[in-house]
C-alpha cells in the first residue's frame, strides 16, 4: 500500500506485524537527525497538525526515557479539541546520523505506560538520497492485530501530517 499525502509522498506499507512508513525531506541528513534527536526542534513538529507538544523529559542515549505530552489546540478538530495525549520512548540504540532505535508506549502525563495500548519497537533510518534524506519508521508490534489497532485510530493520518510539520521546520532551520 502507497499513500500520498501533501507534496512529497508518504509511502506506507505493512509487512506482518511490522509497519513502515517512508519520507524524504529535502534537507542534509544530519540537519534531520538533529530535528528527530533534540527537543528544541522536536517540540516544534512532533505530533499532528492543531497539536502542541511539551517535551516533558529528554534524555537521548541507550536507555534514556523521552516523555512527552500532545495536546489538540484547534477547536476545528471537534471533539479532540483539547485533549491530551502522552507518550513515552526508551531509546535502544543511536547511531548519529543514521538511525534511532527506540520502545514507544502510550502513557499518562506522568510516563506510568497504559494498560490495554500496544508498544512499539521504532527504528529510524536516516539515509542520504540525491541530495535528500530518506527517513525509513519501521513500527514492530507485538501482534498483527496491535498494528491494526493504532491504524484505525489514525496513525498514518496522524504521522502523515507530523511529517508535513517537520517538511516546514527544516526549511525554516
Amino acid at each position: 500500500m502507497s499513500v500520498n499525502y501533501g507534496t512529497n509522498s508518504l509511502k506506507t506499507a505493512v509487512e506482518g506485524k511490522v509497519l513502515v512508513i517512508e519520507r524524504v525531506f529535502n534537507a542534509p541528513r544530519d540537519l534531520v537527525f538533529k530535528a528527530f534527536s533534540q527537543p528544541e526542534h522536536l517540540s516544534k513538529w512532533w505530533g499532528p497538525k492543531g497539536w502542541e507538544t511539551e517535551i516533558r523529559q529528554f534524555d537521548f542515549r541507550p536507555n534514556g526515557v523521552w516523555l512527552y505530552c500532545m495536546k489538540c489546540m484547534d477547536k476545528n478538530q471537534g471533539d479532540f479539541y483539547g485533549q491530551e495525549s502522552c507518550g513515552k520512548a526508551v531509546y535502544q540504540e543511536i547511531i548519529e546520523p543514521q538511525k534511532i532505535v527506540y520502545k514507544d508506549y502510550f502513557a499518562d502525563a506522568e510516563g506510568n505506560e497504559m494498560e490495554g495500548m500496544p508498544e512499539m519497537l521504532i527504528t529510524i533510518e536516516f539515509m542520504e538520497y540525491e541530495g535528500a534524506t530518506r527517513v525509513i519508521n519501521r513500527s514492530e508490534f507485538a501482534t498483527e492485530e496491535a498494528l491494526q489497532q493504532v491504524k484505525e485510530m489514525g496513525v498514518v493520518e496522524g504521522f502523515s501530517s507530523q511529517m508535513e510539520r517537520l517538511d516546514q521546520l527544516l526549511e525554516n532551520l
